[in-house]
Order: structure tokens, then C-alpha cells, then sequence
């Protein structure tokens, strides 16, 4: 009976001491949670800042002459081409000519890679969680079409939160030193534009921009997850190391998913830019072709049907050269440099190496 008592008393002595380290480790969770998601959070957007930041500074000239090439007057071509452009800027703007309006892309970028990073692993993880719930599969992985939503919603909104800076980086990036009146800045241009135009101007071209989001960035982040997910679980080519994929591989995935966002989306990128141009009463000599007046648009529709009628199909097209050659490095850079920054084992050399290659960007 004594030795029952004793057995008793340990169990209870022993279930107490097991309570009391479950509340412990549940008090200890519920404290250190909170912490733990708001640095995930803050790693996220810096690693997603990083990541456009040493990717739009890699390929800012080829990046600015897409742009002039997009907008262009087409009665008063200065821009033939890619190579002819970037030749004819070295020689009238010199070096900084190349990088103009870099600065302004990359504080336009890092917010915005930042938000859509960010908002890509949260949409991931909803969109993700209502998934196993609906199938009741709790071991469910998100499916390619699952990834192109997730991908088309984080696009969305950082493109419309950011997507002012982005209209006024386009003009600065568009005015040359013959303009007849300047920007003198990323604020200068945003209250000049408020005042002379409206805040309704700083949205111009954003409908064709929320269309372009849906192939552009959703098929991006599909194709470059699906892409890994494959090679990762069938290693069709000898290419996984440790369950990890080399950086090559990497680069080589986040470069044909940036080709096939960028093709199927690219003519609603150059009406984007033209609209922006709407309404600008001293616009840049390379929109309004020295003295001759620029088309208006009353809309995206409108600015279709005008583009086509007047410069041809292929105008839908301009400056894709350029943009195909940027967007290859831009978008494969983009993608490592987050991945290698969010899980803490971020290259240096990689970065050192395309701040060597563009030099100037740290000057413009």
C-alpha cells in the first residue's frame, strides 16, 4: 500500500514537472514568436531590397536605353538601335550618360523588389494553407498555377505601391540635357508633377501595368520555382549538390524564367512608358521630337490603336533588344542574390564583382 503510495506520489510529482515544463516551453514560444517573425520579416525585405538593388545597378545603361528607345519620337529617331544608342550617349552625355537615373531606379527598386519578395512568401504561404485545407492534404505542395497567382498578387502590390516613383523615373530617365526644362530629382520631379498635373498623373500607365503584371512577374517567380522544384527532385541532368543547386543552375533558371515573363508581356510595357509621357508640358527633345508635338492618348486602348496605326506593329517592340540582354542578368541576379541573403550565406565576391564591372553607378 506504502509502495502504491509512493508510486502516486512520484506520478504526480512527475506529471506536475512535465505541466510545468510544457508551460514553460509554451510561455518561452509565445514570447520568443513574435520576435522570431518580425526579424524573418525584416530579412525578407532586406534581402528582396539587395536583391534590385545589385540587380537594376548591373544593367542601368542597358536599361536607360530601353527606355529612350520605347518613348522615342518616330519623327525624329536619335535611336536606331542598341549599340548606335549607347554609342551616340557616350559621346553627347559621357560615362554618367550611361547611368543616368540609376540612383533613382535603385531607390524606386529596393522598396519595390522588397515589397514583392516579401509579398510572394506571404501570398505563398496563405494561398498555400487554404490549399491543404480545400484538399485536406496536409503534405500538398503549391502547384504551378498556385505559383502564378501567388507570383501575380506579390507583383501587384509592389508595383501600386511604388508605382509613382516609377512613373517619374521614367521621365528622368528619358530627359537629356537638351530638355527644355529639368528634373532636378526624384522629389522635384513627384511635386512638380502634383502640381502642374495632378495625383492622378503619377498612375498614368498603371492599367497596362497591372495586365502586364499577370505574365510578367507571376510566370516569373512559376517558372523559376518550378524550374528548381524539378531539378532539385528528379536531377534530370547531374546538376543538385547536397540537395542544393550550384549558382550557375540557379542563374540559368532565374534567366529563362525572366525571358518568358519579359516576351509575353513586353508590348504592355511600352505603352506603359508612353502613357506616362502624357500631360508632360516641357517633355524631353526625345518625346517630342524637337518641336513637333507628341501623340496623346486617352487611354490604354487608345494608346494601342495609336501606336499600331502610326509606327507599325513592331513599335509594340521597341527596345526589346536592350531589354532582352538586361533582363537576362537582371532577373537571375535578382533571384540568387535574395536567396543567398535570406538564408545568411550571402557571397560578397558577388557583388563585389558587378560593382567592379559598373564602377560609375556608385558615382551617378
Amino acid at each position: 500500500m506504502a509502495s502504491e503510495d509512493v508510486k502516486s506520489t512520484e506520478s504526480a510529482a512527475v506529471s506536475t514537472i512535465v505541466n510545468l515544463a510544457e508551460e514553460a516551453k509554451l510561455a518561452r514560444e509565445g514570447v520568443k514568436a513574435p520576435s522570431h517573425a518580425v526579424l524573418s520579416i525584416c530579412k525578407s525585405l532586406f534581402a528582396g531590397g539587395v536583391a534590385g538593388g545589385v540587380s537594376r545597378t548591373a544593367v542601368a545603361p542597358l536599361e536607360r536605353m530601353k527606355i529612350l528607345l520605347q518613348v522615342q519620337n518616330p519623327h525624329n529617331i536619335k535611336y536606331s538601335g542598341t549599340v548606335q544608342g549607347l554609342k551616340y550617349i557616350w559621346r553627347t552625355e559621357g560615362v554618367r550618360g550611361l547611368f543616368k537615373g540609376n540612383g533613382t531606379n535603385c531607390a524606386r527598386i529596393v522598396p519595390n523588389s522588397a515589397v514583392k519578395f516579401f509579398s510572394y512568401e506571404q501570398a505563398s504561404k496563405g494561398i498555400l494553407y487554404m490549399y491543404r485545407q480545400q484538399t485536406g492534404n496536409e503534405n500538398a505542395q503549391l502547384t504551378p498555377v498556385l505559383r502564378l497567382g501567388a507570383g501575380a498578387t506579390a507583383g501587384i502590390i509592389a508595383m501600386s505601391a511604388t508605382y509613382p516613383m516609377d512613373m517619374v523615373r521614367g521621365r528622368l530617365t528619358v530627359q537629356t540635357a537638351n530638355s527644355p526644362y529639368q528634373y532636378r530629382g526624384i522629389a522635384h520631379a513627384l511635386s512638380t508633377v502634383l502640381r502642374e498635373e495632378g495625383p492622378r498623373a503619377l498612375y498614368r500607365g498603371w492599367l497596362p501595368s497591372v495586365i502586364g503584371v499577370v505574365p510578367y512577374v507571376g510566370l516569373n517567380f512559376a517558372v523559376y520555382e518550378s524550374l528548381k522544384d524539378w531539378l532539385v527532385k528528379d536531377n534530370p541532368f547531374g546538376l543538385v549538390e547536397n540537395n542544393e543547386l550550384t549558382i550557375i543552375t540557379r542563374l540559368s533558371c532565374g534567366a529563362i524564367a525572366g525571358t518568358v515573363g519579359q516576351t509575353i508581356a513586353y508590348p504592355l510595357d511600352v505603352i506603359r512608358r508612353r502613357m506616362q509621357m502624357v500631360g508632360w508640358k516641357d517633355a524631353s527633345s526625345v518625346v517630342t521630337g524637337e518641336g513637333r508635338s507628341k501623340l496623346e492618348y486617352n487611354g490604354m486602348v487608345d494608346a494601342f490603336r495609336k501606336t499600331v496605326r502610326h509606327e507599325g506593329f513592331g513599335a509594340l517592340y521597341k527596345g526589346l533588344v536592350p531589354n532582352s540582354v538586361k533582363v537576362v542578368p537582371s532577373i537571375a541576379i535578382a533571384f540568387v542574390t535574395y536567396e543567398m541573403v535570406l538564408v545568411g550565406s550571402f557571397d560578397n565576391k558577388l557583388v563585389l564583382l558587378y560593382l567592379k564591372i559598373t564602377p560609375c553607378a556608385m558615382v551617378v
